[in-house]
């Protein structure tokens, strides 16, 4: 009795390329995980911001996470000190230790980079 066994690669690589086939719930749930882990990392209300999906990429499916809050390039590169002016008033309004202070402008002392997407990634392997 002889056997004989054809591997079609081709096939193959369909079946793996299929949306709702193995290979992309694993890449779905580990993409979840990751966006979770960034979710928990994120500073202030930046967690509420983030999504992820799973999209054909040039070589195959891949996993996406995106952060839409505002100041998300402010967060993860830093920033340097710098001047705030007031933009449409003619002094700055905030709170200090229960009092009003105005101000004709505030020197920022710049902020250190947190790259919590990073982090994230390295741990949601």
């Amino acid at each position: 009795m002889s056997v004989e066994v054809r591997i079609d690669p081709g096939r193959i690589a369909r079946t793996l390329r299929l949306r709702n086939g193995v290979v992309a719930r694993r890449l779905a749930q580990r993409t979840e995980r990751t966006a979770r882990i960034a979710e928990r990392e994120a500073p202030g209300s930046m967690g509420r911001y983030i999504t992820w999906k799973v999209e054909e990429g040039p070589r195959g499916l891949q996993g996406v996470i995106v952060c839409d809050h505002p100041a998300t390039r402010f967060v993860l590169d830093g920033t340097r000190p710098h001047i705030i002016r007031p933009r449409r008033a003619k002094a700055l309004r905030f709170e200090v230790r229960g009092r009003t202070v105005f101000a004709a402008y505030v020197r920022h002392p710049g902020t250190r980079a947190n790259d919590f997407l990073g982090r994230a990634l390295r741990q949601g392997r």
